[in-house]
């Protein structure tokens, strides 16, 4: 049996998407900056997509910025407002748990000469909003915090922490790396009151190498990259009108029955976390039920590297991730884990499991089945 449960990292792209991206890549592959018929189909393609995400989001179709994915969207995100809004201030306050394309970008401003603050997490990985409004003042330009912990699963309390923001820094813009959320839960910048929004494609059943970013109508951002003053000059280049309209087919799909979905994966998580944790040794990382993303359970095995369980389980068609694909390759310890509490040891013998709606509990059931043989069998071989 192949059972794959790295969909944090990536997911299957839907065959909707996929039919709708082959035909605009083999007949209706005009460039929309065209004047003539072939580039205007490729412009209301552009058009319809913009409206069907909008819509998810019960957003307006102009608040919508295609990207090339998550990293391009963040950066576009905090690069740009910090830009745009450089005469106000120069503070900027993050999470200790961020994905490392807002971390890394928050840290070239630190480098650019900006004031950064990382609010830390508890156990579970949950901001104090008391520490966020400590933090804010006069200078604060930006706050930037992501919807779902990309590793632990943890969901952050974005609306509440928004209402803090408006209070006491009204001038600072809000950004929301929602994506872990979009798609799993219900997505909706207006009522948690954010500016902008970041969105991948391929963590939702859309291609890789798609993304949009939203942008509250007057927020003030500048733009990032330059050139031909596509997308009303805010992301310059040719649009990449099949993974757009990929995208859209993906982000229609998801939405179609998210409620049910989320519920059904809520279900399979309780239950995987039920039976791992029977397991001698293995403990849990992050929130719990509904304080969680619905898809995303992070398990720490005591005497089993995260390698060596990710590696015993491929040999049985299972696939996992060693914490987060986009940092798995490095051989530093995870800032989530640490930030959270875990020692080296701890955060060496991590794993994450994720799951998407298509998973079923056969295949959870097998995965346990698996975990229960490993577990036990590589020990002997640690504890010599």
């Amino acid at each position: 049996m192949k059972v794959y449960l790295d969909n944090s990292a990536t997911t299957r792209c839907s065959r909707r998407a996929v039919d709708q991206m082959v035909r605009l890549l083999e007949e209706d592959y005009g460039n929309p900056s065209s004047l003539h018929r072939m580039g205007e189909q490729a412009e209301i393609y552009i058009k319809e997509a913009r409206q069907t995400i909008a819509k998810t989001l019960k957003a307006e179709e102009k608040e919508i910025v295609f990207t090339s994915g998550g990293t391009e969207s963040n950066n576009l995100a905090i690069l740009g407002a910090a830009e745009a809004n450089k005469r106000a201030g120069n503070h900027v306050i993050t999470t200790a748990i961020e994905h490392p394309s807002v971390w890394q970008t928050v840290k070239y401003l630190e480098e650019s000469g900006y004031r950064i603050t990382a609010l830390p997490v508890d156990a579970k990985g949950v901001i104090s909003l008391d520490a966020l409004e400590e933090a804010l003042d006069e200078e604060t330009i930006l706050v930037s915090m992501m919807q779902v912990n990309n590793e632990i699963g943890t969901i952050e309390p974005i609306e509440q922490a928004a209402k803090r923001i408006r209070k006491k820094a009204p001038q600072a813009l809000i950004h929301t790396d929602a994506i872990q959320s979009y798609g799993k839960l219900a997505v909706c910048p207006k009522k948690t009151d954010v500016d902008l929004v970041s969105v991948s494609g391929h963590k939702i059943h859309g291609p890789k190498g798609s993304g949009f970013l939203y942008i509250r109508e007057k927020t003030k951002i500048r733009p990032i990259v330059f050139g031909g003053g596509q997308q009303k000059g805010m992301r310059s280049g040719t649009e990449n009108v099949p993974a757009i309209a990929g995208l859209s087919v993906a982000a229609a799909e998801c939405y179609e029955q998210l409620e049910e979905n989320a519920d059904r994966m809520y279900r399979l998580r309780d239950y995987f976390i039920q039976e791992v944790t029977g397991i001698s040794g293995v403990s849990v990382n992050g929130a719990l039920g509904r304080a969680a993303a619905p898809h995303i359970v992070s398990v720490s095995v005591e005497d089993v590297k995260s390698e060596v369980l990710l590696h015993s389980l491929e040999e049985k068609g299972i696939y996992i991730s060693a914490g987060s694909a986009c940092s798995s390759h490095k051989r530093s310890v995870s800032r989530t884990l640490q930030a959270i509490g875990l020692n080296r040891s701890q955060a060496d013998t991590t794993v994450r499991f994720s799951f998407c709606e298509a998973t079923t509990k056969e295949e959870i059931d097998y995965t346990l089945e698996c975990l229960n043989e490993t577990i036990p069998f590589r020990r002997k071989f640690t504890r010599r």
